[in-house]
């Protein structure tokens, strides 16, 4: 077998050729290409990592975020909850303390109410008393109106202290004696001496005369007042009976 070297060197130089042309115009710049998509790649895949590196610290802090936000509406809520519980102790609280007042009131005013009637059926019965009596005394003679009083009225004088007895010896104090109905000469004159005995000297007497008595004496001056009449017994059975029914 006979080897050309001269076409087989031409055909070496061609093909060495041929592999640099391919490599400097061919292979190097498609392995360029291809080294700048990997760089590209590589940097769009680092800001795909950095976007969804991104991505998930928003939804992170947007769920912390919508748990705040939670916290705080159930917060509010409680808050609200709470005064309006506040509000409805408060209001029933004032209702009730209200409706005490109100219950307070209502039984004072009864309770005044009651104490009115009694005090008017008080005055109710002692004004029929007084009328009952008077009625009956017309029956009688009109001297025991009078007459039948003078030693209790002088038992009174006698019961005042002496002091007091010597006061109504002034002349400057005049006594005044208040009769049911006008005396009789004999009357007046028995009253002045019963007064004078009592008292130890003749002081000086007026009279007048007061039909509401209905029966009895009254003597008055401005240091003492001594009474002995039917309207006075009255009075006092009046308010001896108010005391018992306070009791």
């Amino acid at each position: 077998m006979h080897v050309d070297w001269w076409t087989l060197g031409l055909q070496t130089v061609n093909a060495l050729v041929l592999v640099w042309i391919l490599w400097k115009f061919l292979f190097d710049p498609v392995a360029s290409i291809i080294a700048e998509r990997q760089r590209t790649t590589l940097a769009l895949l680092a800001d795909a990592q950095a976007a969804k590196a991104s991505a998930e610290q928003v939804a992170h802090k947007a769920a912390l975020a919508a748990d705040q936000l939670a916290r705080q509406q159930s917060d509010a809520h409680d808050a609200i909850a709470a005064q309006v519980d506040s509000q409805k102790a408060s209001m029933l609280a004032a209702a009730q303390a209200d409706a005490e007042q109100l219950r307070a009131a209502a039984r004072s005013e009864i309770a005044s109410m009651r104490a009115a009637a009694e005090v008017e059926q008080g005055n109710t019965a002692c004004a029929l008393a007084l009328d009952i009596a008077a009625k009956l005394l017309e029956r009688l003679p009109a001297e025991t109106r009078v007459s039948g009083f003078i030693d209790g009225l002088v038992v009174g004088l006698t019961a005042l202290p002496e002091a007091t007895r010597q006061t109504l010896c002034d002349a400057h104090d005049p006594l005044r004696l208040l009769v049911p109905r006008p005396l009789t000469s004999e009357e007046l004159t028995a009253c002045r001496t019963a007064i004078g005995h009592a008292v130890g000297c003749n002081p000086a007497i007026s009279v007048a005369v007061t039909p509401a008595l209905i029966a009895g004496l009254e003597l008055e001056s401005a240091h003492a007042v001594v009474r002995n009449s039917l309207r006075n017994d009255l009075a006092c059975l009046k308010r001896e009976l108010s005391v018992r029914e306070g009791e």
